[in-house]
């Protein structure tokens, strides 16, 4: 295989992964994503901060959250999201310094 049609795949099944869980499974919480498999949708539209930084484009991590979620975020977290409970909560300070460390 080439890499650009690595490229495309890899492109296909990011945007597969995206409307999964933003079109598909918007009842499944952030934070019981980051408790059971270590990352979140906050986590995808980081690193695709991080990819277009690398790249040399500027982009905020807001900018960047507006991009994955198609919204302004704050508007996502109205309409999507749940308080969690205190476990939830407790679970997640161990899960994101596992997984994300000083990163946010």
């Amino acid at each position: 295989m080439d890499d650009q049609t690595r490229i495309e795949i890899e492109a296909a099944a990011f945007r597969t992964l995206r409307a999964h869980l933003m079109e598909k499974r918007p009842d499944v919480q952030n934070i019981d994503l980051m408790n059971m498999a270590g990352f979140c949708r906050n986590c995808l539209s980081r690193w695709y901060q991080e990819a277009a930084n690398e790249r040399g484009l500027e982009m905020s991590k807001e900018t960047a959250r507006e991009i994955y979620y198609g919204m302004p975020y704050d508007d996502w977290k109205a309409q999507s999201q749940t308080e969690a409970s205190a476990e939830k909560q407790a679970a997640f300070k161990d899960a994101f310094a596992k997984n994300v460390g000083d990163a946010g």
